[in-house]
């Protein structure tokens, strides 16, 4: 199965923040997550475990009420359940690998 990133909307998430809906089935799914310079996703929590990586620029994350802030090249992990949060000191770009696939990010 291919997904051409051209064919793909951007979604609006959160103010500052969007996201495109990678290449997905039902055990995993890859998300391009895209923030402006101060765009925050507040703290939450998921069933779903989910491995990120910094594609671009420099974020601020708390995992499970560690945090760290990571440049590109930098990734984090949250298990299921875990509470996390990220806050972009620029503009960034970050991919979110999530297993189960996150079926909420499907319903329109």
């Amino acid at each position: 199965m291919f997904f051409k990133r051209q064919d793909i909307p951007v979604d609006t998430m959160l103010p500052g923040v969007s996201r495109r809906i990678m290449a997905h089935e039902s055990k995993l799914m890859m998300v391009e997550v895209y923030f402006d310079a101060g765009a925050v996703v507040p703290a939450h929590a998921h069933p779903h475990e989910q491995a990120s990586y910094v594609v671009s620029g420099k974020v601020r994350v708390n995992v499970g009420g560690k945090e760290a802030v990571c440049e590109a090249g930098d990734s984090f992990f949250s298990k299921s359940g875990v509470e996390h949060s990220v806050a972009a000191f620029e503009r960034s770009v970050v991919v979110d690998v999530f297993t189960p696939q996150r079926e909420d990010f499907l319903k329109k």
